[in-house]
Parts: C-alpha cells; sequence; structure tokens
C-alpha cells in the first residue's frame, strides 16, 4: 500500500511540474507579445510605418545575364544593342524613293558577273552556271512567293520579294542575251494599245505551241 501511494504521489508531482511549466512558457508567450506591442506603440508612426515596408519588401529580382565587354552595363546597353540592330537591319528597310534606272545598272552589274565567271563570289555567275534550266527554276520560284505577299496583303513583303523577282528576271535576260533596251523597246511598242487588242494580233500559233491556258 504503501509504494502504491508513494507512486501515486510522484505521478501528481510530474502532472503538477507539467501544468506549470506550460503555464510558465504561456505567461512568457503573453509577455514577449505585449513587449512587442509595447515597443511597436512606444515607436514613432514614420517608424512603424516604414518597419512595415520593410517587412512587405518585394524579393529582388534575378541579375541579369552579363553582357559582353563591348557594350556597357546599364541602360547604355539598351541603347547600343539598338543600335547595333538598327545598323545589322538598315539593308532590309524599304526606301520610299528609286531610280528606275537602277534596273539598267544591275542588269549590267549581272552581265559583268557573267562574263567573270567567278562562282565563288558572285551569286550570278554561279546561278548561271548551273544552265538555264535553274535559273527559269528560280525566277518561277520568286514570282510565287510573290504572289503569297501579295494574297497575304504585306506590302513590304511584296516589295521585298517584287526585288527579288525583278533579279532573277535581269539574270534571266542575261542568261538569254537579251538587253533591258530590247524590253523597253516592246513596251514602248505596246503603248497606247489596248492589251485586248494586242493579245489578240498575236500569231495563234504560238499561243497553241505553249499550250497556254491564261486569260485573253
Amino acid at each position: 500500500m504503501a509504494k502504491l501511494a508513494k507512486k501515486k504521489a510522484a505521478k501528481a508531482a510530474t502532472k503538477k511540474k507539467a501544468v506549470t511549466g506550460a503555464a510558465k512558457g504561456a505567461a512568457k508567450g503573453a509577455g514577449t507579445a505585449a513587449t512587442a506591442a509595447l515597443a511597436e506603440t512606444a515607436l514613432p508612426a514614420g517608424a512603424v510605418k516604414l518597419r512595415a515596408k520593410v517587412k512587405l519588401a518585394k524579393p529582388k529580382a534575378k541579375a541579369a545575364l552579363p553582357l559582353p565587354a563591348a557594350i556597357p552595363a546599364g541602360a547604355a546597353a539598351k541603347k547600343a544593342t539598338l543600335k547595333a540592330e538598327a545598323r545589322h537591319l538598315r539593308p532590309l528597310s524599304v526606301p520610299t524613293t528609286g531610280d528606275i534606272a537602277v534596273l539598267t545598272r544591275l542588269w549590267e552589274t549581272i552581265e559583268a558577273r557573267r562574263l567573270s565567271g567567278d562562282t565563288t563570289l558572285s551569286h550570278s555567275a554561279r546561278l548561271m552556271a548551273r544552265g538555264t534550266d535553274k535559273v527559269a527554276q528560280k525566277l518561277g520560284e520568286e514570282a510565287v512567293e510573290c504572289v503569297i505577299e501579295a494574297i497575304q496583303g504585306n506590302r513590304r513583303g511584296t516589295v521585298m520579294e517584287s526585288a527579288d523577282l525583278v533579279y532573277h528576271l535581269l539574270v534571266l535576260w542575261v542568261d538569254a542575251g537579251i538587253r533591258p533596251e530590247e524590253v523597253w523597246a516592246e513596251l514602248e511598242r505596246r503603248e497606247g494599245i489596248s492589251g485586248i487588242a494586242e493579245k489578240a494580233a498575236r500569231p495563234k500559233g504560238i499561243l497553241k505551241a505553249a499550250d497556254t491556258t491564261k486569260l485573253p
């Protein structure tokens, strides 16, 4: 009996000790919260706002990738990049003015490339070296690309593809031994003549041999 009473007394003492410790912890926590609240009220209004801002501040953004040494850091880097891009993209811009005499100069340049026969440096010479079939094929491809841009309503793309088309047409002329003046003379001959009348006057044998189905 004495042992049982002793065991019960020890168990009660342990339980009392645990309850006392929990109470002390709660009191300590309450005291800490009270102290923080007291300190908060003791601070000036501006300091309280500043602390709130510091707590709610967003994390800093990740650092940007390092730039090449040739490009300065900061805002100047963006400006330098834009200038570099503009310098490289400038040849692709479509001018609003031009001189039709460029066609004659372009034909003369292509003819000079044909005479030089340097297929390693000249695209025109390389294209003509592959034969008339390839020259005609490239002209057809450029015509299709120009038509696609026009159908899509892409004005700038149509201008760009038209330039490609005219260039390859001139390559075809050079390959066939045709000078621009011959084409200009034919256009002058047709000037003032109805297109319907001009087509009707063409020899029927040519159209039949070509097996054409194009609109009259």
